[in-house]
């Protein structure tokens, strides 16, 4: 996959995710896709920080656009190489702490089969 490609989705993804719709977000992932955040090992210990499946990263995310309606993710930086693109951003919710992320995707024929989260 070409760098710019690898972008455009990750700019669909923010795109997405900042709109907190939900439909277009998982249209981005493939049906098998892998999620691994560690909010989502704090909030769900029994994951051990890892989803897997469109199901399970919709529980996920719903739950989030649902108790953090201001959250939103500005983006600093992407780097995208082979099938990975690398996003680094600033998560922001109302009345809490900006919070400095970093996140690969990686990528298979135009889909997001994995994702891993890393807090700085």
């Amino acid at each position: 996959m070409t760098p710019e490609k690898l972008q455009n989705i990750a700019f669909k993804w923010f795109e997405a995710f900042n709109n907190h719709n939900l439909e277009q977000l998982l249209s981005l992932y493939d049906e098998d896709a892998e999620h691994f955040s560690p909010k989502l090992k704090i909030r769900q210990p029994q994951t051990n920080g890892l989803v897997i499946g469109k199901q399970a990263l919709r529980e996920w995310w719903q739950d989030a656009f649902d108790r953090l309606p201001s959250l939103n993710y500005k983006v600093t930086s992407l780097t995208a190489n082979g099938d990975r693109v690398f996003m680094e951003y600033i998560r922001t919710v109302e009345n809490e702490e900006n919070m400095l992320i970093a996140e690969v995707l990686v990528v298979k024929e135009n889909k997001i089969i994995a994702s891993r989260v890393y807090h700085g």
